[in-house]
């Protein structure tokens, strides 16, 4: 029997390095799936995120700026709230952590998220979140339209008629895709209409007219399928008009102020042939400049 003892020893001893031989060393993998990098958040965000182990993963973790926030998850699909009304408007860093049943960790690729709460227009701020109604109507604003103006993405109606607004369009205005009514007529706006105007396919009620807008309508102008009220009258813009606009098929080319649903093109410099759907209601044109 005590020849035996030592063999007693050895094995345990035998199977313990068996097991340290084979401990997991293998880190998870983890991919941040949104929001997308560069993108511009504010009050609560989700970053969604994958993670696998060969083992099985035990938790994800929130870092930004390399700095964890507390923030975990350990139940799949893995999602992460950031709070951001903790932090400064800026750019930060965001790395989701994914740790192994085993203690082993990796970090995803980072991505930068930048933090706008409030958006400043003309001296007044504005929150992200809660503006859904911008009325300016003949405040006397002056200068250009603020490009930040299109980080406002909750606005379903802008009103900036009546003012001394100059220059062009700012095409962040196509980043307003939840805008049913957009007012700009009676300033003083240059340039061409931009073809970011497409994105907002909400729209209902659209007036550039009368400021002084040039070059030709956008085919994209044909997205607007839900567009009830069209003016584009009393500025300069040149060319056809594109065959696109005869998908508006919610408006009533009718010049009868009666008829609630109405377009006017008049008083441009636009081109023949015109669209066989406006032919009849393009009203006066200075033709002067087309070939």
């Amino acid at each position: 029997m005590k020849r035996f003892l030592p063999l007693l020893i050895i094995l345990p001893l035998l199977i313990w390095v068996g097991c340290e031989e084979e401990q997991d060393t293998t880190p998870p993998s983890v991919t941040i799936i949104s929001p997308q990098d560069g993108s511009t958040v504010s009050d609560s965000v989700t970053i969604t995120c994958m993670s696998s182990d060969d083992e099985g993963v035990e938790k994800v973790e929130l870092w930004v700026d390399g700095v964890s926030t507390g923030v975990i998850d350990d139940i799949e699909p893995y999602s992460l709230v950031w709070n951001t009304t903790t932090y400064e408007n800026g750019t930060y860093t965001i790395v989701v952590r994914s740790y192994d049943t085993s203690g082993n960790t990796t970090d995803s690729d980072p991505i930068t998220l930048t933090i706008y709460k409030t958006v400043e227009l003309w001296g007044e701020y504005y929150s992200i979140l809660n503006t859904t109604v911008l009325d300016l109507v003949g405040n006397g604003l002056t200068g250009p339209i603020p490009p930040e103006i299109g980080n406002l993405t909750n606005l379903t109606y802008l009103g900036l008629n009546s003012n001394q607004l100059t220059g062009s369009i700012p095409p962040e205005i196509g980043n307003l895709t939840n805008l049913t009514e957009l007012v700009l007529f009676g300033n003083e706006l240059t340039g061409e209409i931009p073809s970011e105007i497409g994105n907002l396919t909400n729209l209902e009620y659209l007036r550039l007219d009368n400021n002084q807008l040039t070059g030709e309508i956008p085919p994209e102008i044909g997205n607007l399928t839900n567009l009830t009220h069209l003016y584009l009258n009393s500025n300069e813009l040149t060319g056809e008009i594109p065959e696109s606009i005869c998908e508006l098929t919610n408006l009533n080319w009718s010049p009868d102020f009666i008829d609630w649903s109405y377009s006017y093109l008049y008083n441009n410099q636009l081109c023949p042939p015109y669209p066989s759907c406006v032919e009849d209601y393009v009203g006066g044109q200075d033709t002067s400049g087309c070939d």
